[in-house]
């Protein structure tokens, strides 16, 4: 039997508060975290930041002793085959057309991929967290707005120009509010985190889920509320995919069975063609630090496919 040398490999996430990275080491199909931390990011614009991601990718690679590929999450659209940027709205500074994968290439000297950050959250708890096993995954995360992701036999979709996945973009009532992304009706305008915090009368997420969690019955109500708005999308989605595993990940999804038991409950009025009882709804279980996991083992994942003569390219979208 030929065993394979375990390789290492750099994930980054960028934010516009901080920058994460990881060092992920994979051994044939396992896959493990060996280190990670972060550092604020720069308030400077693309013109620092760029430097900063090459910067701390470099000191990352020495932490691990060496890698092989670069992965970098970013929160907005790019260009898969550029490696150039579109838009990032909550990164500070102006962020159309920046070069990011070329400049940390040139640092490193390794092959750099970029990565959409709700679709670096999925293929990590597909690989190491709440997904593993899927052969079929959906996942939201839930926070600033609602990202999506698919995973489609033990694959991460990306679709044309590597948007695909944008599930938080999805129409779940025609005549609804205005979206960020201008329709009107997105799940994201129903479930975003100002919204949780408003239908719970609280004035955060986080104080929402406190208070529910005393018993307040209008945060409790207010979470009923956005799963069913998140059980109404899921209904289309599992009906569509029939999928292994529904993952919710993002700092909303820490309600836990406030959501939980809503969205189960929704898809089941919905849902009616499939075998419900074959879907595991589940929380994510690697925290904030998906993104710059993810990251990681795209970058691994595309240099496979690289090395094996098929379509290398990254994963984007809106966020």
């Amino acid at each position: 039997m030929t065993r394979t040398s375990p390789t290492r490999h750099i994930g980054l996430d960028l934010g516009g508060t901080n920058l994460k990275w990881v060092i992920v080491e994979r051994s044939g199909e396992d896959w493990t975290t060996v280190d990670r931390g972060q550092v604020p990011t720069d308030r400077g614009g693309p013109v620092t930041i760029v430097p900063q991601i090459g910067a701390l990718a470099v000191q990352s690679i020495r932490a691990a002793g060496g890698a092989t590929t670069v992965g970098v999450g970013v929160p907005g659209l790019y260009l898969p085959a550029e490696g150039t940027t579109v838009f990032l709205p909550n990164v500070p500074g102006e962020w159309e057309d920046v070069p990011v994968a070329g400049p940390v290439a040139a640092a490193t000297g390794l092959p750099v991929t970029l990565i959409n950050d709700a679709r670096a959250f999925g293929l990590a708890e597909l690989r190491l967290g709440a997904g593993r096993g899927a052969r079929t995954m959906v996942g939201l995360t839930l926070g600033t707005g609602v990202g999506g992701v698919l995973c489609l036999d033990g694959r991460l979709f990306v679709g044309h120009l590597d948007t695909g996945g944008e599930l938080g973009h999805t129409t779940i009532e025609p005549d609804g509010p205005l979206c960020n992304c201008g329709n009107r009706g997105c799940l994201e305008a129903f479930a975003k985190a100002d919204e949780v915090a408003r239908l719970c009368g609280a004035p955060t997420p986080e104080a929402a889920m406190t208070r529910a969690a005393a018993g307040d019955t209008a945060a409790i109500a207010g979470f009923a509320e956005i799963g069913r708005y998140l059980g109404i999308a899921l209904s289309i989605y599992v009906t569509a995919l029939t999928p292994d595993r529904v993952v919710l990940g993002g700092g909303v999804s820490a309600a836990g069975e406030l959501l939980l038991g809503p969205i189960r409950a929704e898809v089941r009025r919905r849902a009616r063609v499939t075998d419900l009882e074959r879907i595991t709804f589940a929380i994510a279980e690697l925290g904030t630090w998906a993104g710059a996991i993810g990251a990681a083992v795209h970058g691994a994942e595309q240099a496979d496919a690289a090395a094996a003569g098929q379509d290398h390219r990254g994963a984007g979208g809106i966020g």
